[in-house]
């Protein structure tokens, strides 16, 4: 069926109709939420295929819990999801520790476009992670904020060395994660 024959998809209603309403995905409070299945890097799949459990958002965890999950996310390869968790704690920080959950989310979100290929990408929000981590040197939740800021130099520098050399490929998001406390 083309779209002239579908009116949900056509590109104009027609003269004095009411405007073609969209279908969206919706989850359980309203809120528009595309329901396609993802892949360990929060890839879109076709709807119908298998993906992998997207994280739960909202989740009111400690900023204990919510490292610790980020951690097993990241070591499983899945720096997405990762970033999903980070993110609910940035939102839940109180104002004073924002900028460093809002730091540690990027870098998940680097280390997602790394693996995904996106060099450039991952490079840019690297470092704009690092950056926020900067003030925070005496992190709280034992926080490895040096070596975080020292992992994230290292692997902006090979990123921005593959787009150089034209030989930017993904990296691997399982072997790249970097520790976010201290051993």
């Amino acid at each position: 069926m083309n779209t002239s024959e579908n009116p949900r998809h056509s590109a104009r209603p027609e003269e004095g109709s009411a405007p073609v309403s969209r279908s969206r995905d919706r989850d359980e409070q309203g809120r528009a939420r595309n329901a396609r299945p993802r892949d360990g890097l929060g890839r879109p799949l076709p709807y119908g295929a298998p993906g992998v459990a997207r994280q739960p958002e909202g989740v009111p965890r400690t900023p204990d819990e919510a490292l610790a999950e980020a951690q097993r996310l990241l070591d499983a390869g899945m720096p997405f999801h990762a970033h999903e968790v980070l993110e609910d704690a940035w939102k839940a920080a109180p104002e004073s520790e924002r900028e460093l959950w809002r730091g540690l989310a990027q870098l998940a979100v680097g280390l997602t476009h790394a693996a995904r290929g996106n060099a450039a990408g991952g490079a840019a929000l690297l470092g704009r992670g690092a950056a926020a981590l900067e003030p925070y040197a005496a992190a709280p939740y034992g926080i490895d904020v040096a070596g975080l800021s020292a992992w994230a130099r290292e692997l902006t520098g090979r990123l921005a060395a593959s787009v150089e050399d034209a030989a930017a490929g993904p990296v691997s998001a399982a072997e790249e994660a970097p520790r976010l406390r201290g051993r």
